[in-house]
């Protein structure tokens, strides 16, 4: 059964409310029961009341605190790699992302590690490892951001069939906001996207890939379209404090190690997490951002039916170095 996302403020307070897993929907009982209409019918419930607005911000602030955060050091991201945390931002490890996500009715997988984020309701910056072996980079001045902006729309197409599913609101593909680049010293593989809701909301998903020994280091950060600009020199801050730990980084690959099967274009359309028939997109909804602040995203979930075909070209079985 398909249950659409609520395009009311009301409605989008209250379905973030009810979710009984955090404990917080008692906040929803703070109005009385509507009285009778004509006929005996129930009334219209009444939109919520400024100060309901508020309370039910702050319980939900007030159960992401819970989490467990860590606001200042270097923080472990696995046995992989490590962080610093910022002035001003916060980090929570792999449970406390998973908790985060499940709220704002994601989906989590297992590979999460960790998330950086302000306080409140901030941008985030999710941290997830994909060990899937070391990834060339001969495909460096090859990548064809025309092609594979129209392979994530038509992606796109397909996973709002499973959104729909799930009563997830449908998302579409924008555009680029930033398209793909390698940077050959850091050897790390840029790009972002515009991303639309049902209800017209915008938001911006600026994804690095970190280039390791064994794998690949995904980062996400989600934001909206106008908090681009101040955040990206924070973000690239954050990126430049980021370290693989001794052994695991790109340099120290030694003949006989685990070579990928796909390349740079693979990787930005989906790498192993398309292999494994999946593609995650981060979106904001913009509807409840106006009164809410930040926070709110869903995950977009294609099936292997939908995404096999248009990605297909993309990859390819790739020798051993």
């Amino acid at each position: 059964m398909i249950h659409p996302r609520p395009s009311t403020m009301a409605g989008m307070l209250s379905s973030l409310i009810m979710i009984s897993a955090f404990g917080i929907s008692a906040m929803a009982q703070t109005q009385p029961a509507p009285a009778p209409g004509p006929g005996g019918a129930a009334a219209a419930p009444a939109e919520p009341s400024q100060a309901d607005i508020e309370a039910r911000q702050k319980a939900l602030v007030d159960k992401i605190e819970t989490f467990g955060w860590t606001r200042a050091g270097q923080v472990p991201l696995g046995s992989m790699a490590q962080v610093s945390i910022p002035k001003g931002w916060r980090f929570t490890g792999p449970q406390g992302t998973r908790d985060l996500l499940k709220m704002f009715d994601n989906v989590p997988g297992t590979s999460e590690l960790g998330m950086l984020t302000t306080e409140g309701l901030g941008p985030w910056v999710i941290f997830e490892f994909e060990e899937t072996g070391y990834v060339k980079d001969d495909e460096k001045d090859k990548l064809d951001a025309d092609a594979l902006l129209t392979n994530f729309k038509e992606g796109q197409e397909a996973a709002n069939v499973e959104r729909k599913k799930m009563g997830i609101g449908t998302l579409t593909v924008a555009g680029w906001a930033v398209p793909p680049r390698f940077n050959d010293q850091t050897k790390n593989l840029e790009w972002a996207l515009r991303i639309v809701n049902e209800d017209g909301g915008e938001s911006i998903n600026y994804n690095t890939r970190l280039l390791g020994r064994s794998g690949v280091m995904e980062v996400e950060l989600v934001c909206e379209p106008e908090e681009m600009a101040t955040l990206l020199p924070q973000y690239q801050s954050i990126m430049t404090a980021f370290q693989y730990t001794s052994g695991n980084s790109y340099a120290e690959y030694r003949a006989g190690d685990k070579v990928a099967e796909y390349g740079l274009t693979a990787l930005i359309a989906g790498g192993g997490a398309v292999a494994a028939a999946k593609m995650g997109l981060f979106a904001k909804l913009g509807g409840l951002l106006a009164k809410m602040g930040k926070g709110v995203i869903v995950l977009v979930v294609a099936v292997l039916a939908g995404i096999k075909s248009l990605f297909s070209k993309l990859f390819g079985s790739k020798e051993s170095v």
